[in-house]
C-alpha cells in the first residue's frame, strides 16, 4: 500500500505529539506514525521536568489546564555541594513567575497530548506503526513502515523523525558526535520524612551530581549519577541500605528517607547529530540531541524543537515545506539553544566532578557568590526556562 502525504511525523512521544498539535492548531494536517498500541504509554510514571517555558508552549496548545492536576511545581532550587557551606537559591517569586517550572509523568502528559490530538480534526495518528525504514531524497522522503502485519509506503514532502529511540545509522548524510560520560543514571522515587514544600535539590558530590524533584504531595523523583560501577553497586543493595546511602550522600535538608519505588539506571552520553535537516527531512528532540539530565533541560530543548518547526511551517508556503532553504533556515534557529543547551550540562557536569586539589573551594565560593548576585541568578533563571531567547 502506498500513499502520498505533505507532513509525517515519526515517532508519537511528547515531543512528536506536540509537533503534530502545534501544526493542527495551525491549520495544517499531519500523519502522526507511533511505534507503540493506543494508550500504551499513558501509564508511564518516569518523571519529567517541564521548564516554564514549556509550560507556556502546552498552554498556548490548550493541553496545560488538564494537564496541572497531574504536575507539581517548583518554586525554589537549591543547588549545593558536598562538604561545601556555599549554596545558592533560585525562587521562582524573585524572577515574577508563578513557578520555576514543573514535575509531571510521561504517562500524564502523554494522556493529555493524545486527548487533544483525538479532538482535532486533519490529524492521522496510526498507531502499533513499525518504521522499517526513512529514504530522503531530492524530491522528498520515503517512510516505509508495518502495521498490523501490512507493509505501508508513505511518500512525504517533508518527514519529521522525533523518535529518540531509533537508529540512525541506516541514513546516508547523517552523522552522530557521540561522547560517552562512562556515568549511569539511577532513577526512583523516594519519600521522605519533611515535606519538600515545592523545593527542587541540586546536590553535587565527589561521586557525581544528584537531583531531587518534588512530585506529588509529599515523594521526590531521584536522578542520582556517578560512575558506572559506582552506581550499579547502589542499584544491588537494599532498599534499607540504599536509604542509608542516599541521606549519606545527600545530607539531612529533608529528614531521613523512609521509602524507595523501583530503581532503574541508564549510561550517560553527550550526543549531537550533524546536520539535523536533510532535504525533506528534518531530526527533532532526543534522536537530534542527547543531554546530560544535571539540569533538566533536555526534554525543554526537544519541546522547543517541535515549536520552531510547527512556527517555520506555519510562515512558509506550502509548496517549499520541506524545501533545503526552509529547513535550513529552522535549523539555524534552532543552532544557538541546542549548543547552549549541550555546552551548559557539560559545563556543569566537568566543573562539579572535578576533585584536583583546591577546585571544591573554589566551586562552593562560586555558589554562594552566585546567591548574592541577582542580575545572574535571573540570567541563570531566563535561559533554564526559555533557552536561547530567554
Amino acid at each position: 500500500m502506498s500513499a502520498n502525504h505533505a507532513i509525517v511525523i515519526i515517532g508519537g512521544g511528547p515531543v512528536g505529539a506536540t509537533l503534530a498539535l502545534s501544526l493542527l492548531s495551525r491549520g495544517i494536517a499531519c500523519t502522526l506514525l507511533e511505534a507503540r498500541a493506543r494508550g500504551a504509554s499513558h501509564h508511564d510514571q518516569r518523571a519529567l521536568a517541564l521548564s516554564y517555558g514549556t509550560r507556556l508552549i502546552l498552554q498556548r496548545l490548550g493541553v496545560w489546564e488538564p494537564l496541572a492536576a497531574h504536575a507539581t511545581a517548583i518554586n525554589t532550587i537549591h543547588i549545593s555541594q558536598r562538604g561545601s557551606i556555599g549554596r545558592t537559591l533560585l525562587q521562582a517569586e524573585d524572577q515574577g513567575q508563578e513557578a520555576l517550572g514543573y514535575v509531571v509523568s510521561y504517562g500524564a502528559l502523554t494522556s493529555v497530548l493524545d486527548q487533544a490530538l483525538a479532538n482535532h480534526d486533519g490529524a492521522q495518528i496510526l498507531h502499533e506503526a513499525e518504521v522499517s525504514e526513512v529514504l530522503p531524497g531530492s524530491a522528498g522522503t520515503r517512510v516505509i513502515f508495518s502495521q498490523r502485519g501490512r507493509s505501508i509506503v508513505l511518500d512525504a514532502q517533508l518527514a519529521v523523525l522525533a523518535d529518540g529511540g531509533r537508529s540512525l545509522g541506516s541514513i546516508p548524510g547523517l552523522e552522530r558526535e557521540t561522547r560517552e560520560y562512562g556515568h549511569d543514571a539511577l532513577v526512583s522515587k523516594v519519600s521522605a520524612e519533611l515535606p519538600h514544600n515545592n523545593i527542587a535539590y541540586e546536590r553535587f558530590t565527589p561521586a557525581g551530581p544528584m537531583a531531587l524533584l518534588p512530585n506529588g504531595e509529599r515523594d521526590f523523583s531521584l536522578v542520582w549519577t556517578g560512575e558506572q560501577q559506582a552506581i550499579q553497586q547502589v542499584l544491588a543493595l537494599d532498599d534499607e541500605v540504599f536509604l542509608t546511602e542516599l541521606h549519606r550522600h545527600f545530607g539531612d535538608r529533608v529528614g531521613r528517607f523512609l521509602s524507595v519505588g523501583k530503581r532503574m539506571s541508564f549510561p550517560l552520553r553527550l550526543s549531537r547529530l550533524n546536520p539535523v535537516v536533510l532535504p525533506h527531512f528534518a531530526v527533532i528532540g532526543n534522536a537530534a540531541q542527547t543531554m546530560h539530565p544535571v539540569a533538566g533541560q533536555g526534554f525543554n530543548v526537544g519541546l522547543r524543537d517541535a515549536w520552531e518547526l510547527s512556527l517555520q511551517l506555519a510562515e512558509a508556503a506550502p509548496a517549499t515545506w520541506g524545501e533545503t532553504s526552509m529547513l535550513h533556515a529552522y535549523a539555524k534557529t534552532r543552532q544557538r539553544d541546542t549548543r547552549n543547551g549541550l555546552l551548559f550540562t557539560d559545563f556543569l557536569v566537568n566543573i562539579f566532578s572535578n576533585e584536583i586539589l583546591g577546585v571544591s573551594g573554589l566551586r562552593g565560593a562560586g555558589l554562594g557568590l552566585l546567591d548574592i548576585a541577582s542580575p545572574a541568578k535571573r540570567f541563570l533563571i531566563n535561559k533554564m526556562s526559555f533557552g536561547a531567547r530567554g
